[in-house]
C-alpha cells in the first residue's frame, strides 16, 4: 500500500473498520483503499492484541460486506455520524 493518510484520516479508517455495520465498501468509497489495504492499516496502526480481537469477528461477517447484507440495509452511515461526502471528513 503506497497511500499516505493524515492522522485524522487514519483515525477515521480505524473507527469505520471497528463499526459493526460499516462495510468495507464504505471505506473503499471514502478513502480509496481495498479491504486488504484496510486490514493492513489495522494491522499496522493498532496493537497486535487489538488487531486479533477485531479480526476474529470481522472475518466473514455479513454486515462488513455489502454484497452479503440483506436487501433492507442500503446505508453505510451510522445515524449518529455527521454527513460525509466523498473523501471529505466533516469537522468534529
Amino acid at each position: 500500500m503506497n497511500k499516505e493518510f493524515t492522522e485524522r484520516e487514519l483515525d477515521r479508517i480505524i473507527e469505520m473498520a471497528w463499526e459493526d455495520r460499516t462495510p468495507f465498501e464504505a471505506i473503499t468509497f471514502q478513502f480509496g483503499i481495498s479491504e486488504q489495504e484496510t486490514i493492513e492499516v489495522m494491522r499496522r496502526e493498532i496493537k497486535p492484541s487489538s488487531f486479533r480481537m477485531w479480526r476474529k469477528p470481522v472475518q466473514g461477517r455479513a454486515t462488513k460486506h455489502a454484497k452479503l447484507r440483506s436487501g433492507d440495509t442500503d446505508r453505510f452511515r451510522c445515524s449518529r455520524q455527521r454527513q460525509i461526502t466523498g473523501n471529505k471528513i466533516s469537522k468534529r
